[in-house]
């Protein structure tokens, strides 16, 4: 499974980046989309924003993907990564869905903390299905996490 933590090496990147860098900056675009997506939804019906949104993002991407000359590389994926790829995405609408449906109805401050319980899913996920090690540490933050989400749920 080491494959699939394989770092990005390609020269789209600016070198000495690690992926700290790209998950702060990841942390603090989701934040902004809560917030953005709290206004975004008032008055509207929450599958229609979401159908927003993506539409956005389908755009966004493509255009870098394209400025980068990153398009020439579909026909290298595989079947196995198409699969897998398309399920991500079926997945990634699906929490979108739900994500602006719980904002169009909660505080922000409420439901991104229990959106964030993805991350001790994910832990327990790559735990069973990727052979990640467990380790104290981890089993730790995640039971920070769950409580800290559930106490900013309720708060």
């Amino acid at each position: 499974m080491a494959h699939l933590t394989k770092p990005n090496t390609s020269p789209a990147y600016p070198q000495g980046m690690t992926w700290v860098f790209w998950a702060v900056l990841s942390a603090i675009f989701a934040a902004a989309t809560a917030l953005l997506a709290k206004v975004g939804v008032t008055g509207i019906d929450s599958n229609l924003a979401t159908a927003v949104r993506t539409t956005v993002i389908v755009i966004f991407t493509w255009a870098i993907a394209l400025s980068f000359e990153r398009h020439n590389g579909l026909a290298d994926i595989g079947r196995r990564s198409w699969l897998f790829l398309i399920l991500s995405g079926i997945c990634t609408g699906l929490s979108w869905l739900c994500y602006f449906r719980a904002l169009q109805m909660g505080p922000a401050s409420s439901v991104a903390p229990v959106d964030k319980l993805s991350v001790v899913l994910v832990i327990l996920g790559a735990w069973l299905f990727l052979g990640e090690h467990l380790t104290p540490l981890k089993i730790g933050g995640a039971s920070l996490i769950t409580i800290g989400a559930v106490i900013l749920a309720f708060a």
